[in-house]
């Protein structure tokens, strides 16, 4: 059963049918065309779930202000731009009510910056450019190029350290931020979108 109280945005192809998943994805839109819809090709890991809303967290979620219990994003952020977070950031603190969780996951900018220090090999700084997504290996070109582009958003915009994103919290509004790690909050309904392959070698954070 769903629980309307247990958002989960940017969800992707995961959507537990215990929480309420939102993604932004324009091929999610397509996909639910009528008609024409069930004709749009899949991404590389399948269709989205029939459960999946649209929805867009910088723009606000169709979700009644301080109605949500809890909040879950799973390499989501690292998607936006600064300004787009800050946006999406202040838009959770409005859905979420008094004394709801907000916990987040998303690639560790610290850790990748250490990983890179320590490999001396001269491909060191190629790896570093590939792990984080802020590089293009290639460019694509014309209609199909921009088609995959748009589609498919995978690109990093902003990386983000535990210091800054906590601070990028605490001004939108959120305390009792805290280092998170996987399935530790002691919250049953988070182990249904928690998997333990986004949570390695990543920041995770708890907030309320």
């Amino acid at each position: 059963m769903t629980h309307s109280g247990w958002i989960h945005f940017g969800c992707g192809l995961c959507a537990p049918t215990e929480w309420t998943n939102y993604d932004s994805s324009p091929t999610l839109r397509l996909q639910q065309l009528p008609l024409i819809g069930r004709f749009v090709p899949a991404g590389p890991y399948g269709r989205f779930p029939k459960n999946v809303l649209y929805g867009d967290i910088v723009k606000g979620l169709p979700v009644a202000r301080g109605t949500a219990e809890l909040l879950f994003s799973s390499h989501v952020l690292e998607h936006l731009s600064l300004t787009d977070l800050r946006k999406a950031l202040r838009q959770c603190r409005l859905m979420l009510r008094s004394g709801g969780v907000f916990r987040l996951v998303l690639p560790d900018l610290e850790f990748l910056i250490d990983q890179y220090r320590i490999d001396a090999t001269e491909g060191a700084a190629i790896r570093f450019m590939e792990n984080t997504l802020l590089g293009r290996p290639t460019r694509e070109i014309g209609v199909r190029g921009f088609a995959r582009s748009w589609l498919g958003n995978s690109q990093h915009l902003w990386m983000w350290d535990y210091k800054a994103l906590a601070a990028e919290l605490s001004k939108a509004g959120f305390n009792r931020i805290r280092r998170a790690h996987h399935n530790d909050s002691g919250l049953e309904p988070f182990r249904f979108v928690e998997t333990a392959d986004r949570w390695e070698d990543a920041l995770g954070i708890e907030c309320s």
